[in-house]
C-alpha cells in the first residue's frame, strides 16, 4: 500500500492523522460521510503567510497603482507603505489584530474597499488570476502557486479519499482565494469561506453584474469563523486546521463534536524557507496546550515543506 502522507515524517502527529482517520471511517462506530466535514484557514496553514500574506502583497501592488494615478494617497497609511516599500506598518497591523487591537487593521481594511469598490466581481478575479501567475513571492523568488505546503496537499487529498467535505475558512477575502482554491487544494469556489466586501447588483444589457460596493462586511478571523462556518455548513466540523490566534475559536468549535481533531501548524523551521515566526499565535500555542490539541512542527514533522523545495 502507497504512502498516505509521503512528505509527512514518521513522527507521532503523523501518526495521530492517521489514527482519527481510521477511527472516524472505519468500523461500526464510523462517523457518517454527512457529519465528515474538515475545516482549513488558508494563510500560514495551507501556503505561506510569511513575510506577508499572498493577498496582501497583491494589495499593495493595487495601492501603488492608485497612489501612482492620485500621489496625495501616499501621504496617508497604507498608502504610504506601499509606495516607500516599508512594509513594516502593515506588519505591525496584522500582529496588533492577533494581540487584539484593531485599529490599524480598520485603516487598512478600509483602503482595501477603496482598492475593489466599483469593479465587479469578474474584473476582480481577472486582476487575482493575472497576480498569482506573474508576481513572486519576496522571499522564496518563485510563484505563489508553488508555495502550498505539500503536506497539507496530501492531508486535503487524503481526506476527499476518506470522503471528507473540505472547506476553506479564512481571514482572507473570499473571492481573491476562490479564483486559484480549486486548481491549487482542488477546493471548490462554493467551499470557500473568508472575509467579504460589501457588494451591490448592477444592471446591464448582458444580464447585470455583481460589483464591490463602499463596505466592508465583515472579516472572516476570531470567534466569526465558527459563526461563517455554521451559517455555510449548518454542521459542527470534526476536523480543522489553523496556525494563528485567529482560528482559537474555529479549533476549539469543532471539539463540541465528541470526535474530532484539532491540528495547529506550528511555524519552527529555519532552514527550509518556511520564515519561523511565534508572533501572532502565542495565544493558539498555549492553548492548544491545555486543550490537546495536535501541533504539527514544520521542523520535525515535515520531510518537505514546498512541493518544489524539500
Amino acid at each position: 500500500m502507497s504512502d498516505p502522507l509521503p512528505s509527512w515524517r514518521d513522527t507521532a502527529t503523523r501518526a495521530a492523522v492517521l489514527e482519527f482517520l481510521d477511527a472516524v471511517t472505519s468500523g461500526d462506530e464510523a462517523v457518517p460521510v454527512a457529519e465528515r466535514i474538515a475545516v482549513f484557514d488558508n494563510d500560514g496553514t495551507l501556503w505561506t503567510e510569511k513575510p506577508m500574506p499572498v493577498q496582501l502583497h497583491f494589495i499593495v501592488q493595487r495601492w501603488k497603482a492608485m497612489a501612482a494615478e492620485k500621489p496625495e494617497l501616499a501621504e496617508r497609511q497604507p498608502y504610504q507603505a506601499a509606495v516607500s516599500g516599508d512594509l513594516g506598518w502593515l506588519g505591525g497591523a496584522i500582529d496588533k489584530h492577533y494581540a487584539g487591537d484593531e485599529s490599524d487593521v480598520k485603516v487598512l481594511i478600509g483602503a482595501v474597499v477603496e482598492s475593489q469598490a466599483g469593479l465587479d466581481t469578474d474584473a476582480f478575479a481577472q486582476l487575482v488570476d493575472e497576480f498569482v501567475a506573474t508576481a513572486r513571492h519576496p522571499t522564496l523568488k518563485t510563484a505563489y502557486d508553488q508555495v502550498a505546503y505539500q503536506p497539507m496537499l496530501e492531508l486535503l487529498d487524503l481526506l476527499r479519499a476518506h470522503e471528507f467535505s473540505v472547506y476553506i475558512t479564512s481571514g482572507g477575502d473570499r473571492d481573491f482565494m476562490r479564483v486559484f482554491a480549486e486548481q491549487l487544494y482542488g477546493v471548490s469556489s462554493e467551499a470557500v469561506i473568508g472575509s467579504a466586501l460589501g457588494l451591490e447588483y448592477v444592471e446591464d444589457e448582458s444580464g447585470g453584474t455583481i460589483a464591490y460596493g463602499q463596505s466592508f462586511s465583515f472579516l472572516d478571523d476570531g470567534p466569526e469563523k465558527p459563526i461563517r462556518i455554521w451559517s455555510r455548513i449548518g454542521r459542527r466540523p470534526i476536523l480543522a486546521a489553523g496556525n494563528s490566534n485567529g482560528d482559537v475559536p474555529m479549533l476549539s468549535y469543532v471539539q463540541g463534536h465528541p470526535r474530532s481533531l484539532s491540528l495547529l501548524v506550528h511555524h519552527d523551521d529555519p532552514d527550509r524557507g518556511d520564515i519561523p515566526y511565534d508572533t501572532g499565535a502565542e495565544q493558539a500555542l498555549q492553548v492548544a496546550d491545555k486543550r490537546g490539541w495536535t501541533v504539527v512542527s514544520v521542523k520535525d514533522d515535515w520531510a518537505t515543506v514546498f512541493a518544489t523545495s524539500g
